[in-house]
């Protein structure tokens, strides 16, 4: 075991799977530098072990670069394509939303789509509205695409292996904020499947499910209430489609409580999903009110002072597990 951030473990099991497997090429802006291997140094060193051949440095062309890895899958290629900020998802929507999120179907079930999307998301880093956003309910709502959120270390190495070993696109969705959060990582290869949530913490009281960033505030909150007397339980779905409803009923017909905590914005999010979820399957569970946290339904302000104000913080969460312990 070693203890390494988000970012080394991106990039480690990059490394680990083009060694594993040949078919595998890596294609973006700037993945091929040597100096900053991307703006954030997550594909560092790439280059200089696997060659430019396969660590393809593109044009700023976000419909190329997706149109290519799909087109790349369809030939037997595993292509880990790199759209550096989820905010330019509009750019090459089309080549994600209408051909490779729909290749399998269309042509019967005769070829997969063996595409991994990475990309940023989310605020905390006062890049504006541009390169802030969290766009992940967008991409949940396509048919044909999985969706994949890690909140730590371990997470992102498992689910990112699994992602490019799996034979459908997947969209992996990295938040800027939190590349240097560490944690125990197993040195060998391991994979995560889809569709399993991770119980951050038990508790009977209340269940907060969280997704990325916010997994991190949620479980701090719950370290804070537990002082107080209030046992919270925490999870993280990891991946958001598919996404494990039956882990989230579990919980809620234990705790009878739910908040959920979501950096998208307030409608049709994740969170609109969660709660949509347990009010038709657990109803019958609550002893309070389902409720939300979200950013609000605005755009990602630039300045570092309103975004703070923008982003979920640790206070809202405490404040609202605090009114539902009073149910």
């Amino acid at each position: 075991m070693s203890r390494i951030s988000i970012r080394e473990a991106i990039n480690k099991t990059l490394h680990e799977e083009m060694a594993r497997d040949q078919s595998i090429i890596l294609i973006g802006e700037d993945v091929a530098s040597k100096h900053s291997g991307g703006v954030y140094g997550v594909t560092l060193g790439l280059s200089d072990k696997f060659g430019t051949e396969r660590v393809i440095d593109t044009p700023i062309t976000e419909s190329a670069i997706i149109g290519a890895a799909g087109g790349a899958a369809l030939t037997g290629l595993r292509p880990v394509a790199e759209l550096m900020f989820i905010d330019f998802l509009g750019v090459c929507l089309d080549q994600l939303m209408n051909q490779i999120a729909k290749f399998r179907y269309m042509f019967g079930g005769n070829v997969t789509t063996p595409v991994t999307i990475r990309t940023m998301i989310g605020a905390g880093a006062g890049t504006g509205p541009q390169h802030s956003q969290i766009l992940y309910p967008l991409l949940v709502s396509i048919p044909g695409i999985k969706v994949v959120a890690p909140s730590n270390a371990y997470d992102a190495k498992g689910l990112l292996a699994q992602a490019i070993r799996d034979d459908d696109p997947v969209v992996f969705c990295e938040h800027k904020a939190i590349y240097d959060e560490i944690a125990e990582v197993p040195d060998e290869e391991f994979v995560i499947p889809f569709g399993e949530a991770r119980k951050v913490c038990e508790g009977k009281d209340i269940t907060i499910v969280a997704f990325s960033r916010m997994v991190l505030f949620a479980e701090q909150a719950a370290k804070k209430l537990s002082s107080e007397g209030i046992s919270v339980e925490v999870i993280d779905p990891r991946t958001l489609s598919p996404l494990d409803d039956k882990s989230i009923i579990e919980s809620v017909e234990k705790t009878g409580k739910l908040l959920i905590v979501d950096e998208a914005n307030p409608y049709c999010s994740m969170a609109s999903e969660v709660s949509s979820v347990v009010a038709e399957k657990a109803f019958h569970a609550l002893k309070a009110p389902i409720r939300k946290i979200t950013s609000p339904h605005t755009p990602v302000p630039a300045s570092p002072t309103l975004e703070t104000f923008y982003v979920p913080s640790l206070s809202q969460i405490e404040e609202i597990v605090r009114e539902l312990s009073n149910y």
